[in-house]
Parts: structure tokens; sequence; C-alpha cells
């Protein structure tokens, strides 16, 4: 036998279809929510099948952005083998079936269908470290590119308001340099304060820099200005 469970991938649940081999399907679908109650029942439905065939069903489901994450995670610690099917293949053969109506028992029903006509690959269990780290790449690269995004603002902001503070301190992102402009955005803000309240500021910003850097520091900003 060459058993199969269908699952049709939703925000928070799925609906389940097994099979024991083709066209042999087993029991009525049912829906399963993703919670740790739920999803060891559903283990233990899958070992139910196990002792029917022999071996351990495969699960097939589609790939749905991140609702299929907690299934993804509880079936890579369990061990269990599945198939993580790309949306386009599975809208295809959904396609060229003569059903009507689309319900999620009749999709979880159809992907057990496909699981016998394609020749798909099961997917590799990386381990719930390997998933845990691609999902952390993902957040870094996105958080990183909001990061650059405010970057590229913040200048275009700066080239308007105050285009030579750029040359006053050698890293503009700098605790000092964010605190300044901060309290002295724009060049008159700059000027109405006068160079001994700049100075002031600098050493209370950098307390860790000399007296003499902080006077320095003033007058290229008001030079600046």
């Amino acid at each position: 036998m060459n058993p199969v469970v269908g699952l049709d991938v939703a925000k928070g649940e799925s609906q389940v279809q097994a099979f024991l081999d083709q066209s042999k399907s087993y029991g009525k679908s049912f829906s399963m929510k993703h919670i740790k109650e739920e999803l060891d029942h559903f283990l233990e439905f899958l070992k139910e099948i196990e002792e029917v065939t022999g071996q351990m069903p495969m699960v097939i489901l589609e790939s749905t952005g991140h609702y299929h994450s907690p299934v993804i995670q509880y079936l890579e610690e369990q061990g269990i083998p599945y198939i993580l099917l790309n949306p386009i293949i599975s809208y295809q053969a959904k396609k060229s079936s003569l059903r009507k109506v689309k319900t999620d028992a009749i999709d979880a029903y159809q992907l057990c269908v496909l699981y016998y006509k394609e020749d798909l690959e099961p997917h590799k269990i990386r381990g719930i470290q390997l998933l845990d780290l691609r999902n952390l790449s993902r957040q870094q690269e996105i958080v990183t590119n909001m990061y650059v995004e405010a970057k590229l603002q913040f200048h275009t902001i700066l080239d308007q308001v105050f285009p030579e503070y750029r040359k006053v301190f050698g890293d503009l992102y700098s605790r000092v340099s964010l605190l300044i402009l901060k309290e002295y955005p724009t060049s008159e803000a700059v000027l109405a304060a006068g160079e001994s309240k700049l100075a002031e500021s600098v050493i209370e910003f950098c307390p860790s820099r000399s007296g003499q850097w902080a006077w320095k520091k003033a007058k290229k900003i008001m030079d600046s200005a």
C-alpha cells in the first residue's frame, strides 16, 4: 500500500483527507485546528493508518505563506515525511478536474489524487533548528531593508533642511550626532543656540570625549549652519 494524507491548509486550521492507496480513501474528511492538542490527535490518526497499511503515510499540503508553518514544524519535530507543494502545481491539477465547486474537503481529496498522479519528491526534513534559522534569516533581511530605507529617507530630509551637517561627524548615525540633530534639527536652531550652548550639548551627549573635542565639534556645527 501507498498511504497519503492530504491537508488543505487555511488560517489556523486544515481539512484532512486520507487515502490507504490509489482510489482507496480512508474515512471521512475532518477539520484540524493548528493547536498542540489537535496536532497530537492528527499524529495518532497517522499512526492508525500506519497500523493498517504497514507504513507511515506521506502528508501532502500546499505552501500557503505562513499558515502552514505550525503544521510543518510539528511534522518536522515528529519526523513525519511530507510533500510541500507549490500552489501553482496544485492549481493546475484542480483546474483540470471536473468539479465546479470549491470546498476544503474536496481540495484535501484532490491533493491525495494528485499525489498518485504525479511523481512528487518528499520535502527533506531539516529539523526545527534549521527551520527557525531560515525564518530568522528572512526576518533579518526584512529588518535590514527597512533600516536601509529609513537611512535613505533620513538623507533626503537632511539634504533639504541642513545639508552641510553631514560633514560634522565621521559617523552621521552616531549617538552624539543623532542627539544633536534631535536637539537642533535645522541650521536656524543651531545659530540661535550659539557655540557655547552647542559645546555643552556635545559634552552632555558624549561625556567620554574631552572638552576640547566638544568645542571643535561645536565650531564645526556652527560653521555648517
